[in-house]
């Protein structure tokens, strides 16, 4: 087993969605698990200049500060056990976890060599607090990481129907391509959408996307739908019952800057599905 994926896993209410969407992953592409809880980097209190009192002061933050330091470790620790405990009750057996002091993108830099996928939940631990807003851990892996990045939505559902954005931009042909290669995807119902008028060159690219996942074996249906990106793709998943989006981290022509892309970012803020963003 030389596969390996990474999941990152922060004690939101996506944490057990994070760990159902891993298993489904690894057992698939017989692939092992590194789980990641990461701490930031401590701060050391600075206490406010007093009169007299200031040593206390001083010695009575750093106490608190060491306790707090003392309850988040262990918190990190039980949040790695219980994800732990998810993943071999579901028949996994190679996972492995770590606790990590230090920055985020560091750490994912350290461990994505190597590593077939990264997945995170779409937010963090105030998700229910930031419901119109992405998590901002999830915003700097995905313009980091070099891999394809698996946002975890709230609840694991079987995934049984795919749903793929093609806008013929390089990143859109990149995850066709990957989807053909993939171990991920045999086996499952894809359909290859692309948004906005019907023309002869739109149709000319599913056509090319649709034979190349042919070729690999996967059954393919290709389909054109009007509209705003966005919203187009988010009634489709809903209105046909897609289980899974795939789609360019980065977009074509107008979408090109953005945090990640502004149709990625509408797309993983509003869809209640998985979305997989191959770069």
């Amino acid at each position: 087993m030389s596969k390996r994926i990474i999941a990152f896993v922060d004690g939101s209410i996506y944490s057990a969605s994070v760990c159902d969407h891993t298993a489904w992953v690894a057992k698939r592409m017989d692939a092992s698990v590194e789980l990641l809880h990461v701490l930031g980097r401590r701060g050391t209190p600075t206490p406010s200049e007093g009169l007299g009192t200031r040593s206390a002061l001083q010695a009575e933050l750093a106490a608190v500060d060491e306790q707090r330091a003392r309850l988040v470790t262990h918190r990190g620790i039980a949040i790695l056990e219980d994800a732990r405990h998810m993943l071999t009750k579901s028949g996994l057996q190679a996972v492995s976890s770590e606790l990590v002091h230090g920055d985020l993108l560091d750490t994912l830099a350290r461990h994505e060599m190597g590593a077939e996928m990264v997945l995170i939940g779409k937010r963090g631990e105030a998700a229910d607090f930031a419901i119109e807003h992405l998590g901002s851990n999830l915003e700097r892996i995905v313009r980091t990481a070099t891999h394809p990045v698996l946002v975890a939505s709230r609840a694991f559902r079987p995934i049984k129907k795919v749903l793929v954005a093609h806008d013929g931009g390089a990143s859109s042909l990149k995850a066709i391509d990957y989807i053909a290669r993939s171990p991920l995807f045999p086996d499952l119902q894809i359909t290859v959408v692309a948004v906005g008028v019907k023309t002869a060159e739109t149709e000319r690219r599913l056509t090319d996307a649709a034979a190349l996942l042919r070729g690999g074996g996967i059954a393919t249906e290709t389909l054109t739908v009007g509209g705003v990106p966005d919203v187009a793709l988010g009634n489709l998943v809903d209105s046909a019952g897609f289980d899974m989006l795939v789609m360019g981290a980065y977009g074509h022509s107008r979408i090109r800057s953005l945090i990640i892309g502004s149709t990625t970012t509408a797309m993983i803020r509003s869809c209640k599905v998985p979305v997989l963003l191959v770069r």
